[in-house]
């Protein structure tokens, strides 16, 4: 189904790359309005791909990840929106140092969530794209989207919520995205030590076992989206500062990938349509 709308929000440039990045490619292409806001310009982010440390990079990061950005927008064939926050950085140390003034994290959720609602206005999403309540992972903008992004959703159909910021309009599904498998990853670190391979995935399992946390048990909705991976790995590999080819989201070959893991994953957080669990389209249920 075509002439559909869907808003993803994410926190950094690169988390709508990591994060159900093929989704997305797939509903654009199918002829859908697909939005992409990002929070923050991820100042403060490091160099993660050693290729890219090197001099001028780190002086320049705004620019050179607004470029980055673009590139990942063309890639999957979707419209970008700036909110213009300033990374609040992932702390470091015990205690934890306080975060940086005038950072997003530190932004008041309800003002945040008057921005969103002004472009949820705009776009008129029938679908609504966010993280959960750990932020999919606890870095404080994370937590922060996830925060202003449940305001936004239940005001924005609201008259008195933020007004002047455009006709209201409720949206009708919210999701929280779901990029990191447990199950998904140890299935391509078996594939890699089998083929006597070293495995980038090792961390990653280490801090799940620890964790315990089993997120396919909260997904209520996997799309099959495997034409779309070369779209999402071209997103993943625009952000060269913060994506190392050699790291675990291109250590798996895209075909293989297609092959064993062809879906991305969904949980249906907030609905005020009737829909089938489980699902295999985030519009299911949705009849503009």
């Amino acid at each position: 189904m075509s002439g559909l709308r869907l808003l993803a929000i994410h926190a950094h440039p690169d988390d709508e790359a990591s994060k159900g990045a093929a989704t997305t490619a797939k509903y654009a292409a199918e002829g859908n309005r697909v939005v992409v806001v990002t929070c923050t310009g991820g100042e403060r982010g490091s160099i993660l791909n050693p290729a890219m440390d090197k001099p001028g990079v780190l002086e320049n990061m705004i620019e050179i990840r607004r470029e980055e950005m673009r590139q990942a927008a063309e890639a999957l064939g979707i419209e970008h929106v700036w909110l213009g926050h300033i990374d609040s950085g992932l702390p470091q140390g015990d205690p934890l140092p306080p975060l940086p003034e005038g950072c997003f994290a530190l932004e008041e959720g309800a003002e945040v969530a008057r921005e969103l609602v002004g472009v949820i206005r705009e776009v008129r999403p029938h679908v609504i794209i966010t993280y959960d309540e750990n932020g999919g992972y606890p870095h404080p903008d994370h937590l922060k989207v996830h925060e202003a992004s449940m305001i936004a959703w239940e005001r924005a159909g609201d008259p008195e919520f933020a007004p002047g910021t455009g006709e209201p309009w409720t949206p009708l599904k919210l999701y929280y995205t779901h990029g990191f498998v447990r199950q998904r990853m140890q299935l391509f670190h078996d594939l890699l030590i089998r083929e006597g391979k070293t495995s980038p995935y090792g961390p990653m399992l280490e801090r799940w076992e620890r964790n315990r946390a089993d997120i396919m048990a909260r997904v209520t909705t996997q799309v099959d989206c495997a034409e779309y991976f070369p779209n999402r790995d071209a997103a993943l590999r625009a952000h060269a500062t913060q994506i190392d080819p050699a790291g675990a989201f291109l250590a798996t070959p895209t075909e293989v990938q297609q092959e064993l893991w062809p879906t991305e994953e969904f949980e249906l957080a907030a609905t005020r349509v009737t829909t089938s669990i489980p699902e295999d389209d985030l519009f299911a249920g949705v009849n503009p």
